[in-house]
């Protein structure tokens, strides 16, 4: 039941966040890391003006993407609650979230690693591609292990 509230409120949070202080935290954010990295970083950058581009013309079915998240949420929960108790299901999800939502650290308050979640949202905020690197070595990491070493190593 934590670890539902928990993805659920991942899920909630990346899309406020990215709603309401994505245009000008990333704009500024990527400006900074431009300065560090030079080209690299302006794939980045060309990557988020896309994304806002995307953003500012499709904001209707932005909305109702996320209005839909609940409903299909509570049914999945609802059809698959026995196979979501599966760890091997666990290391599945945690592995998805750590590929795309890695960046807030997202698959470790999934796995309750509250405090490492914490350190993924700082570094976010202050070298962003650090922290994505660090999630899809986390993916990686996940996707190596066994079950039984997946639920050793998440505690």
């Amino acid at each position: 039941m934590l670890q539902r509230t928990i993805l659920v409120i991942a899920i909630f949070l990346a899309i406020l966040v990215a709603l309401t202080f994505g245009n000008a935290l990333l704009a500024q954010a990527f400006a900074w890391i431009s300065q560090l990295s030079g080209w690299v970083v302006h794939n980045f950058a060309d990557l988020y003006a896309g994304l806002h581009h995307y953003l500012s013309t499709h904001t209707t079915k932005v909305l109702l993407a996320i209005a839909l998240t609940v409903p299909v949420s509570w049914w999945v929960f609802r059809s698959r609650e026995r196979e979501l108790r599966n760890p091997a299901n666990h290391r599945k999800i945690a592995i998805v979230l750590a590929i795309c939502l890695g960046w807030l650290g997202a698959h470790r308050f999934y796995l309750g690693q509250i405090g490492w979640g914490i350190v993924y949202l700082l570094i976010l905020w202050f070298f962003p591609p650090l922290v994505i690197v660090l999630s899809l070595i986390d993916a990686i990491r996940y996707f190596f292990m066994t079950d039984e070493q997946f639920t050793i190593a998440r505690g």
